[in-house]
C-alpha cells in the first residue's frame, strides 16, 4: 500500500485557489480511496496505480482551464500494510500519551 501526499494548484489563477482545491477534492472523494485533507494538501491511501490515477485525474481536470500547474508529491510505500493513514498518527499519539491536533 502507498501513502501519497500531494498538493496541486494553478499558478495562473490569482490568489484564491479554493475552488480549484474543491474540484480536486470532489475527484478524490468520489475515488473511494481513504484520504485526509489538510491545510497544505491531501494524503491518499491505496495501491500505487489507484493513487496515481487520482492524481492524474486531478491534473487533467485542472489543466482544462489552467495553463500553469504546480504539483508536489511525496510517497511512502510499505508492502503488506494498510490502514497507515491513521495508524501512523495513532502510533505517535501512543508514544506521546496524548492526542495531537488534527
Amino acid at each position: 500500500m502507498v501513502l501519497l501526499e500531494f498538493s496541486m494548484y494553478p499558478l495562473d489563477q490569482g490568489e484564491s485557489l479554493s475552488s480549484y482545491v474543491a474540484r480536486s477534492l470532489d475527484i478524490i472523494d468520489k475515488s473511494g480511496l481513504d484520504y485526509q485533507c489538510h491545510a497544505m494538501g491531501t494524503i491518499l491511501e491505496g495501491e500505487y496505480d489507484q493513487v496515481m490515477e487520482v492524481v492524474r485525474r486531478c491534473f487533467e481536470r485542472m489543466a482544462e482551464d489552467c495553463h500553469r500547474i504546480e504539483c508536489v508529491i511525496t510517497m511512502d510505500y510499505r508492502r503488506g500494510q494498510s490502514g497507515r493513514l491513521r495508524a501512523k498518527v495513532a502510533g505517535v499519539e501512543a508514544k506521546l500519551g496524548r492526542p495531537v491536533k488534527k
